[in-house]
């Protein structure tokens, strides 16, 4: 029975995405929103025990991200709708989560500003096949090139990653991010301060196609797939850069990138 409600769920979440991505209607987003609610509070539920924030505010946050999701779903990839949406939703809610526990406060046209970067670089990346240069994003949001450089500084100085953040590789199994950090003794929540300033400043030193990749791997929990198919790149080069770029961390943070 509940095999069949979700079937039927599916179903009528693909018609409506068809007739949404022609027509943009309100209405219909909001049809698509009230059928995947499920989705929602199926992540909310599994956050809501591990913060102080209540269940309704996180619902909302969550219903954020699903409108996100279903605004830029794209029927013709053919990938599922609730596996496309689950990063999105999980995303909006560690994004705010993330926010109201950070003690850096960065004001928020800047965490607008670097959200349409990151979109607009995607879109760079795809139509000029090759990464943008900070100057060609500036001149695409119509700031100048300082200003970008201080929402990307902003940017690295408030984003910290997990050190529990799980390293899935085909040869050598799963580790951690947490033991390739000098001192292991520290996880996620009992992370030193100081380690957490060098951690920022090993990713400020990667290239920036790199960076992206653990970014969204890491700090965005997007698989490797969803990861490749955002930055408009292959599954293997996500692979390749994620290995590479843990590499380079690890040698920046002991002391041996010059070795």
């Amino acid at each position: 029975m509940l095999a069949k409600a979700t079937n039927t769920i599916k179903c009528e979440t693909l018609e409506l995405l068809r007739d949404y991505q022609c027509s943009h209607s309100k209405e219909l987003r909001n049809q698509l929103v009230q059928l995947n609610i499920g989705l929602v509070r199926k992540e909310v539920h599994h956050w809501v025990n591990q913060c102080t924030e209540n269940y309704d505010d996180l619902l909302q946050v969550g219903c954020i991200g699903l409108i996100r999701a279903i605004e830029r779903f794209d029927l013709s990839k053919g990938h599922a709708f609730s596996s496309f949406a689950i990063p999105y939703i999980r995303g909006e809610i560690q994004h705010y989560l993330r926010d109201k526990s950070l003690p850096l406060r960065v004001p928020r046209h800047w965490l607008t500003l670097q959200r349409q970067g990151m979109k607009l670089a995607q879109e760079l990346q795809v139509k000029l096949k090759r990464q943008p240069t900070d100057t060609e994003i500036a001149e695409g949001l119509n700031i100048s090139e300082t200003e970008w450089s201080q929402v990307k500084l902003a940017g690295y100085n408030r984003s910290l990653l997990s050190l529990d953040a799980p390293v899935q590789d085909e040869n050598e199994g799963t580790t951690c991010l947490g033991e390739l950090v000098p001192d292991n003794r520290y996880r996620s929540f009992q992370l030193a301060q100081e380690d957490q300033i060098r951690l920022q400043q090993g990713l400020s030193k990667l290239e920036e196609g790199t960076r992206k990749v653990l970014e969204f791997v890491f700090l965005y929990d997007l698989t490797q797939k969803e990861t490749a198919e955002r930055l408009g790149i292959s599954a293997v080069t996500v692979s390749r850069r994620v290995k590479k770029g843990l590499n380079l961390l690890q040698r920046i943070m002991t002391g041996s990138e010059d070795e």
